[in-house]
């Protein structure tokens, strides 16, 4: 609410409102049950605050959000897996996910170990995108979501000339990997900070 603080990456009610609204809606499959996990911290507890409110507009009891957070390079999820599976047996069940850094590769691999597919428990993730996928076998996560302001893949002009700008720069400056690297949101976002 300060006319001096930008906000440059999406708000709750930009990504995940909107996402779970997909998940609730037939094309989404129709969730009614909400396994809400995300990293021990501000972000993912404070969207997981305005989600379950929004959740309790829609009818969404509170017996049907499960709420569980991990620390910081956490990676033993065979159990919380295990109990998302448990959870999703009550009826249509989403996981929303809230888990940052290198908790990701275990997390998705148990998913995998698991066999929960897309079809099963859908997954919409808020802060991975198509670099962290790099180093995961993708294969069982056909479907699953990720709900970003931006992805490198969007094939239009625009965005085909911003990648090619950003690779120029940072070869210029001797950045490691320029001119492979995928461009992700957080990038984008600080992109829009300094010309803004």
């Amino acid at each position: 609410m300060s006319p001096n603080v930008f906000y440059t990456g999406a708000a709750p009610n930009q990504q995940a409102i909107p996402a779970v609204e997909y998940l609730m809606s037939e094309d989404g499959g129709s969730a009614r049950r909400f396994f809400l996990l995300g990293t021990d911290y501000a972000y993912p507890r404070t969207t997981n605050k305005i989600l379950r409110a929004f959740l309790h507009s829609k009818g969404v009891q509170d017996k049907d959000i499960e709420e569980v957070y991990t620390p910081f390079g956490y990676s033993d999820y065979q159990t919380i897996v295990a109990n998302i599976k448990k959870f999703a047996a009550g009826g249509k069940t989403a996981l929303v996910y809230t888990i940052n850094g290198d908790s990701n590769f275990p997390f998705y691999k148990e998913l995998a170990n698991q066999g929960i597919k897309a079809t099963d428990i859908p997954v919409v993730a808020f802060s991975i995108g198509e670099e962290e996928l790099r180093g995961i076998d993708t294969k069982p996560l056909v479907s699953q979501l990720a709900a970003w302001n931006y992805f490198e893949f969007v094939d239009n002009a625009e965005n085909k000339q911003f990648v090619a700008d950003y690779r120029a720069c940072a070869k210029a400056h001797n950045l490691p990997n320029a001119a492979t690297v995928v461009i992700n949101d957080p990038m984008e976002a600080t992109w829009v900070g300094i010309h803004m």
